[in-house]
């Protein structure tokens, strides 16, 4: 039963009206304030003109009156009659002195009525002959106690605005009648009438205009939102929260009056910066590939590779268009630097396997020397042979005195080097000062460090012009006195034709500007070069060491020298448990690229 209630609710919700949209309940609320509002402000002014024109009607009886009550025959003429014992009779009142002088003041002025009593408030001159010696039907003793007032009063000749003023003697100062002076109140409402007109037309053209603004301010309202409904822009707005702060590639929004209006916690974190959210872009504390990438003149959707943070960064730039309106840019940040971790452990199993390759050679010689000693039966000769190379080992690193050392990552790491370098005719060798007796804490950065100085160094010597190709490596290691371990001190030369004359003459430091590179092939982004002396010294400089140029070298050799110093990289082997080598499975290293800030 209840199952089917809520089905057929269900239903009815769906046959139901429509629920009517946001801009049309804003439309008609605008309407009914309008109209509330000119409906209100009209019958306010109609009102006060009615108080106006009453006030002015009791104002002209007001005059009218004194100037009646001041009349000397008038004034005699009642001082006579309250004398008398009684009151005349109502035809000798109709055709006294009194009634004429009334009638004369009420034709003249269009007053409703003029009617003078006397000291006990019978009518001495009254509109209406039939009321003569008569009460008045208001009360007026205000007025005979010598006191001037108005009044709005609904008497025996209808509701009027008028006023009462006392008759004084004409010898003494003593109140012997009043005057009483009124004007119709529908006169008061023709008059009204008149003045409403310009009103109603006022009001008329007010609600005309105030309906034409809501119209005009519910299209407004309907482009600003896009036609979205407050609760769909609602729902947009937490969820634009949710993707954009939950995503890993960093998203900067620039308005089209270049503000920044979004600015991402990935972006905050790629690079290193606080909440930019409302700051001009142009101002903006950002590295200038991305202030370059929103130029008029940017080639939309190129993606450039920068350095930020010790991060290797892919920022690219699209123009964001709603129709044909503008609403500014966005900026895309990926980190690539786990990308080229995993590049620099492929690079490595390369490099071992082109090691293997080029032993394999050797091996094989080995084995067909072995073959011919028992084909032609010489036997002894052959078990000889094999005790000389189970001795020797029958594979060897052309890498000399690598037992200096005693890290076997780096013997392992210098190992591939130097067979790759072999291939390429060029030999690898360590300096005499090389002595490492400490193990490697930081593989990964150790790696990014040499590998990239070994790498130039050999792409140096293949491009110089020197017969003999060498590249001569020494490594240090400084004793760790502190918790962050000891320091590890790398020179690395070679016999190339030393830095560019462009370099030399923007300074030593220009190869480790982002982008630099003497490679004859185009800078792309994802190419793999202007980055890795870049990324090694902003590495170096982040643990507190420096990677820089000893000696620029000269045409014709030797090349140019590089230091690098990479403090708490390394620690004595009583530090590592068991003396066993860090947890890196296979040496990571760069991408072989050309000389100058290549990675």
């Amino acid at each position: 039963m209840a199952k089917l209630t809520g089905q057929r609710l269900a239903g009815q919700r769906l046959v139901g009206p429509p629920p009517m949209r946001f801009s049309t309940q804003t439309l008609l609320l605008q309407l009914g304030v309008v109209a509330l509002v000119v409906v209100l402000t009209s019958a306010v002014h109609v009102w006060l003109t009615y108080e106006r024109l009453g006030r002015e009607a009791e104002n002209q009886a007001l005059t009218l009156a004194r100037t009646v009550a001041s009349d000397p025959e008038v004034r005699a003429e009642v001082q006579q009659i309250s004398a008398l014992p009684g009151t005349p009779p109502a035809a000798e009142l109709l055709a006294g002195p009194l009634m004429a002088a009334a009638e004369g003041a009420r034709t003249r002025t269009g007053a409703l009525f003029v009617v003078i009593t006397d000291e006990t408030g019978l009518r001495l001159a009254h509109p209406d002959a039939e009321r003569l010696g008569e009460r008045v039907s208001t009360d007026p003793s205000e007025a005979l106690a010598g006191k001037e007032v108005t009044t709005r009063n609904t008497g025996t000749l209808g509701p009027s605005a008028g006023a009462k003023v006392p008759v004084f003697a004409p010898d003494a100062g003593s109140v012997v009648g009043e005057v009483s002076v009124g004007y119709s109140t529908e006169t008061i409402g023709q008059s009204l009438a008149r003045d409403v007109v310009p009103i109603a037309l006022t009001a008329a053209g007010a609600l005309m205009v105030g309906v034409f603004a809501s119209f005009l301010l519910r299209s407004r309202l309907q482009r600003l939102t896009l036609g979205l409904e407050p609760e769909e822009i609602s729902t947009l707005v937490h969820d634009q929260v949710a993707v954009l702060q939950g995503v890993d590639d960093g998203v900067i929004g620039i308005a089209a009056d270049g503000r920044i209006s979004v600015f991402n916690a990935a972006a905050r974190r790629l690079l290193d910066q606080p909440d930019l959210t409302g700051l001009p872009w142009a101002d903006a504390p950002v590295p200038a590939q991305l202030l370059a990438l929103t130029k008029a003149d940017a080639a939309e959707g190129d993606a450039v590779e920068l350095v930020a943070g010790g991060r290797v960064l892919v920022a690219s730039a699209r123009k964001a268009l709603h129709g044909r309106e503008d609403l500014g840019w966005v900026v895309m940040l990926r980190d690539r630097t786990e990308l080229q971790q995993l590049t620099r452990q492929l690079d490595a199993v390369g490099t071992m396997s082109t090691a293997l390759r080029a032993q394999r050679h050797e091996f094989a010689n080995q084995l067909h020397t072995i073959a011919g000693f028992m084909s032609i039966g010489q036997h002894q000769q052959a078990r000889d042979y094999l005790a000389r190379l189970a001795a020797t080992g029958p594979l060897k690193f052309p890498v000399d005195q690598a037992e200096l050392l005693q890290d076997p990552y780096l013997q392992a790491f210098l190992g591939a080097k130097g067979v790759e370098a072999d291939e390429r005719g060029v030999a690898l060798r360590l300096g005499p000062e090389t002595l490492v007796r400490g193990q490697v804490t930081e593989p990964q950065e150790v790696t990014t460090v040499l590998g990239n100085l070994i790498d130039n160094a050999v792409n140096a010597a293949v491009a110089g012009s020197a017969p003999d190709r060498w590249v001569e490596v020494e490594v240090l290691d400084g004793p760790g006195t502190g918790p962050d371990g000891g320091t590890l001190h790398i020179v690395v030369g070679d016999s190339g034709d030393g830095l560019p004359a462009a370099a030399a003459g923007g300074g030593a430091d220009a190869v480790f500007t982002e982008g630099f590179t003497t490679s004859a092939r185009p800078v792309r982004a994802g190419a793999g070069h202007g980055l890795g002396l870049a990324l090694a010294r902003q590495l170096a400089r982040r643990r507190g060491g420096d990677v820089r140029v000893l000696d620029p070298g000269s045409p014709g050799g030797p090349g140019a020298v590089f230091m690098a110093t990479l403090p708490g990289t390394t620690a004595p082997h009583e530090a590592v448990p068991n003396g066993s080598p860090p947890n890196e499975p296979v040496p990571t290293e760069t991408t072989p690229n050309e000389r100058g800030n290549d990675a």
